[in-house]
């Protein structure tokens, strides 16, 4: 019994409401399957529900589905275990709470007499194959069903249809501190931002950085490198590198298009810097001479060096 419900939880609801064979070996006979009508009040949302956050735009576009078309897919819940002619969501809380927003007064629903175990597995499973969960409900989901389940990642694969790979590194979010895990889940940082941050000495203070310069993960792989380079104080030189006059990031551009050549400036000072120019061939190298020989310029001098 236990293989075959395995084997038919990573199907979603569509084996729950779809395929009426697939659950015979593992649902008691007694169990209702029609869809019936109930009133929206006599539903409970499940205290162990996955999803922490409702989005009320989500709502909003389900409110005028709902109001044009009805509720197309019944509400999967369990007769509730402590209140009489109650039930317990178990997967479509979003809809019954967008049905209420709507002024409907019934629902439908199909009943399944579920275990406290199998009502927690089922909502994890169902909300994950989703895809609307928060990066971090996710994780979370995942490590309760392998905590409490004894799911391992290779049968979570299997069972929610994602590679090992990013099972494994949405758990590594959960090693995040509150502080950014909070960013990501109001959207102010991606799962891609908080990846590079697992472990990262200083990671809550270059989180504030990669928010407020709008920083994409490529961006912040490159900050994280340069902080472990570097033996010094990191955030120094990464705020260093941040606040760099964007007139000199112009002006290298501008000699790099003009040369032909990779352009840098590293200034010291207001006054000094070092200039390279950096070339491929001995012919690129004989034009960069020609030029700053045509150019009659002066020879460096010292806090102003060109480097070829």
């Amino acid at each position: 019994m236990m293989a075959a419900k395995k084997s038919n939880l990573g199907r979603g609801l569509s084996a729950l409401l779809g395929d009426e064979t697939a659950f015979e070996e593992t649902l008691p006979a007694e169990v209702e399957r029609a869809s019936k009508p109930v009133p929206v009040e006599f539903l409970k949302p499940n205290p162990d529900q996955p999803r922490k956050r409702f989005e009320d735009g989500a709502i909003d576009s389900l409110v005028k589905s709902i109001e044009e078309k009805g509720i197309l897919q019944p509400i999967l819940v369990r007769r509730h275990p402590q209140e009489t002619n109650s039930y317990e969501i178990v997967a479509g809380e979003r809809r019954w709470r967008a049905a209420q927003r709507a002024k409907l007064h019934e629902v439908p629903v199909i009943i399944k007499d579920l275990s406290d175990a199998d009502t927690l597995e089922f909502a994890l499973i169902e909300n994950i194959h989703r895809e609307d969960l928060t990066p971090l409900e996710e994780a979370e989901g995942y490590q309760r069903l392998m905590d409490e389940f004894g799911h391992t990642q290779e049968a979570l694969s299997k069972t929610v249809s994602k590679s090992r790979s990013h099972i494994a590194n949405t758990l590594r979010l959960l090693n995040l501190s509150d502080e950014i895990k909070s960013m990501i889940d109001d959207g102010l940082l991606s799962a891609g931002h908080g990846r590079c941050l697992v472990g990262v000495a200083n990671a809550e203070e270059i989180a504030h950085i990669v928010i407020e310069k709008g920083l994409n993960v490529r961006q912040t792989e490159q900050l994280v490198k340069q902080g472990k380079k570097t033996s010094a104080d990191p955030m120094k030189k990464i705020k260093k590198q941040l606040t760099r006059d964007p007139n000199v990031s112009a002006l290298e551009d501008s000699l790099t298009n003009n040369l032909g050549m990779k352009v840098k400036i590293a200034t010291k000072s207001e006054e000094t810097g070092k200039l390279t120019i950096e070339y491929d061939n001995l012919d690129q190298l004989d034009e960069v001479i020609s030029r700053l020989s045509s150019a009659e310029l002066d020879l460096p001098t010292e806090g102003n060096v060109v480097e070829m």
